[in-house]
């Protein structure tokens, strides 16, 4: 009996270490139509001209109006399920795997070819509020085109609480390119 236990659990480890689960994400675009503040955040024009990722973060102060330009990258999950936030990495330190002469890797939007370090220096969280100041409870995958590995440029505020060692931005402003 104990060789049989031996067997499934090494096999099970072998399994878990393997490629990467090929399931669907349940939220890969938006199902309803973007709400009236979601849209006029698409509808704005962003202002100015983009400063990269990696600098915005070490300068930007909660407040401060910024553009960013990057790509929609940097986790397995760069749109947060149910909300209007996604994670825009630095398209001149991030790389989509897929970008890599011979790689399989099947979700190159989430940058698993970088290192940990360039990632933390290189990623905004952007996301859309509301009146109230909390983020809108819709996706925002889909909405105008906007999808993983998508080139966009943001406008808008720092959030409070942002610091050099996580940016987030609230847009006023999304222009999928």
């Amino acid at each position: 009996m104990k060789p049989l236990h031996l067997i499934l659990a090494a096999s099970c480890l072998l399994v878990s270490c393997g490629e990467k689960e090929t399931t669907t994400p349940a939220t890969t675009a938006s199902a309803s139509a973007p709400s009236s503040e979601l849209q006029a955040v698409f509808a704005a024009s962003p202002k100015g001209e983009a400063k990269l990722i990696h600098i915005a973060r070490t300068t930007a102060k909660p407040g401060d109006e910024v553009t960013l330009s990057g790509r929609v990258i940097g986790t397995e999950s760069p749109f947060v399920g149910g909300r209007a936030a996604f994670t825009l990495g630095d398209p001149t330190i991030l790389k989509a795997c897929n970008e890599n002469p011979d790689d399989k890797c099947e979700t190159p939007w989430d940058s698993c070819c970088n290192t940990k370090e360039e990632k933390l220096v290189a990623l905004a969280t952007v996301q859309v509020v509301g009146a109230d100041g909390r983020v809108l409870k819709q996706e925002i995958e889909g909405v105008n085109g906007l999808k993983k590995l998508g080139t966009v440029t943001v406008t808008g505020k720092v959030a409070e609480g942002s610091s050099p060692d996580s940016l987030v931005v609230n847009a006023t402003a999304i222009q999928v390119q």
